[in-house]
């Protein structure tokens, strides 16, 4: 069969592209192969169209030939890509399991501190009802909270603070404010409502800044100030529409708002530089306390008066009154265990919210429990002076 010259030139050049296509595929599976960071590679498949990216010199490059040399010169110089090729993307997602784990701890901590101050008032008002002693009361709590902290440091179940002399010289007037609060307390509820107490507690932070301001000439912005009048009032009305109002209750629950701030104050001067974490440190509080406690409590009450309470009461309510007395003693060092390892873990703003959440859920409890009789106008004043109390943590701690 004869071919034109025509067609002689399209053959031949249909031959050298099928040969340069070839050239292209190796080339290119070669760079694959040479810069892929895996050593073994499949070559391109033919089943699969090649896209083109860029390409210079395709063909020949010098058309026209030294006829003396005879020859050509090519080069080829492509880049290709297969088509339709799905590419992976790497996606990592990071969950910060540490944050997690600790906002877990710190819901923990505020669940677990609210259930035992809800449990510890209503066993101490039970407690105070049969057995009218505050005094032997707030020595008993101290009491189990330092044979508590004793056997677990013998028996290694928690590790014993390493403290010297003048650690315990600076925690000296800490444990006198936190004996006087705590006795003015109970005081308190022995006389009145638990809910009527708390609801004159709620005023702690107008004592905290008027201490501040006179005595130790702090100021204060203004909002701080302001945030004092819905406490002061909320306490004045809730006082002024109490229906079981006692003077001895609401001067207590007042003394030991006083006595708690100065607590406070001492802490920071005299804790300063101190590793004592917050178990081991309410725990040497205890001890203290306890020590500051023993002989006034015999000077005001006595082992007669206590023998003779404690028959009345035994006769009354029968075996359950000892778990009353043991129950209101445990709750009492336990929940305040558990606010102090809550205050190393979290913001003192925060630690302020939780504390007002707290007299909160212990309000509403002891009026459900003991049917408290609580009229409107009595619990507008509640409700304002805790508010009171969220705002000034709001913008004391800003």
């Amino acid at each position: 069969m004869a071919f034109s010259a025509n067609q002689f030139y399209s053959s031949s050049r249909t031959s050298t592209f099928a040969e340069d296509l070839s050239k292209i595929q190796h080339i290119s599976t070669s760079r694959i192969q040479k810069f892929s960071p895996s050593k073994k590679i499949n070559t391109i498949p033919h089943n699969k169209p090649l896209y083109i990216s860029a390409a210079s010199g395709f063909g020949y490059v010098n058309e026209k030939v030294d006829e003396s040399k005879k020859s050509r010169e090519t080069l080829i110089q492509c880049n290709a890509y297969e088509a339709r090729r799905a590419l992976s993307i790497p996606i990592s997602i990071e969950f910060d399991q540490e944050n997690a784990a600790q906002k877990l701890k710190i819901g923990v901590y505020f669940a677990t501190w609210w259930a035992l101050n809800v449990v510890f008032n209503i066993y101490n008002k039970k407690v105070l009802n049969a057995f009218p002693f505050p005094w032997l009361t707030s020595t008993l709590s101290l009491a189990a909270g330092s044979i508590i902290m004793l056997v677990s440091w013998a028996t290694r179940v928690a590790e014993a603070p390493e403290t010297d002399l003048q650690f315990w010289k600076n925690l000296l007037p800490v444990a006198v404010a936190h004996t006087i609060g705590h006795v003015a307390a109970t005081v308190s509820m022995s006389k009145v409502a638990v809910s009527f107490t708390h609801i004159i507690k709620s005023g702690e932070p107008a004592f905290s800044v008027l201490v501040s301001r006179f005595l130790l000439g702090e100021t204060f912005p203004m909002p701080v100030y302001l945030s004092l009048l819905p406490i002061i009032g909320g306490c004045a009305l809730s006082a002024a529409t109490e229906l079981n109002f006692n003077l001895t209750g609401f001067m207590g629950a007042m003394v030991s708002n006083l006595a708690f701030v100065f607590r406070n104050i001492f802490s920071k001067k005299g804790m300063n530089g101190k590793s004592v974490g917050g178990m081991n440190y309410y725990a040497c509080l205890s001890i203290l306390s306890l020590v500051i406690l023993t002989p006034f409590a015999i000077a005001m009450e006595g082992p007669q008066l206590w023998a003779i309470g404690w028959q009345q009461a035994v006769s009354q309510i029968g075996p359950n009154f000892v778990w009353w007395v043991v129950a209101q003693s445990v709750f009492y060092h336990l929940y305040n265990q558990v606010s102090y390892m809550s205050l190393n873990e979290i913001s003192p703003l925060t630690f302020s919210i939780g504390n007002t959440m707290k007299r909160i859920s212990v309000i509403v409890s002891s009026i459900l429990i003991f049917n408290t009789p609580l009229q409107p106008i009595n619990a507008l004043g509640a409700a304002i002076a805790i508010s009171g109390t969220f705002l000034y943590s709001q913008v004391y701690n800003k």
